[in-house]
């Protein structure tokens, strides 16, 4: 698909009433932290995320898949595909608007958000301590972003 294309509908996820805001907030938070702290604290915030906006009770990772999927697509913030592998579940969120909410430079903290809502969305299924929920891919154009739940 033509870049220009994907760039045009990719910036049009978030709205532009809250778009100069994060994007200043973001920058804001660029200047007065270091990268370590700031996917800590978007990490604690999507941990706190997800203790607000809790999962129903799922017996399977299709019934994951689909309670975190509501989630997200009734909030304009894409949905999730997750899959089985050996030693992990492959978790892709798809078209997360963090490139269009808080700017392109915020790309290597601001998926943090989604790692911590990950997490505590597994701990809150019984996944326990000993599974962690860690970023795989950086976000491409589209938004989509991989994550992998494992020891």
């Amino acid at each position: 698909m033509n870049s220009s294309i994907v760039e045009y509908l990719s910036d049009r996820q978030c709205s532009r009433q809250w778009k100069s805001f994060l994007g200043a907030l973001a920058e804001e938070f660029s200047t007065q932290l270091d990268p370590a702290d700031l996917r800590a604290l978007m990490h604690r915030v999507g941990a706190r995320f997800a203790s607000q906006i809790t999962l129903d009770s799922c017996q399977t990772v299709d019934d994951m898949q689909f309670a975190m999927s509501k989630v997200w697509v009734g909030l304009d913030w894409g949905w999730v595909a997750v899959e089985e592998a050996p030693d992990h579940l492959r978790i892709t969120h798809n078209c997360a608007p963090l490139r269009s909410a808080f700017g392109q430079d915020a790309l290597s903290w601001t998926p943090a958000f989604l790692e911590g809502v990950y997490q505590g969305w597994f701990q809150q299924q019984g996944s326990g301590a000993a599974l962690t929920v860690k970023q795989h891919t950086e976000p491409d154009m589209a938004g989509c972003v991989e994550y992998r739940l494992g020891r």
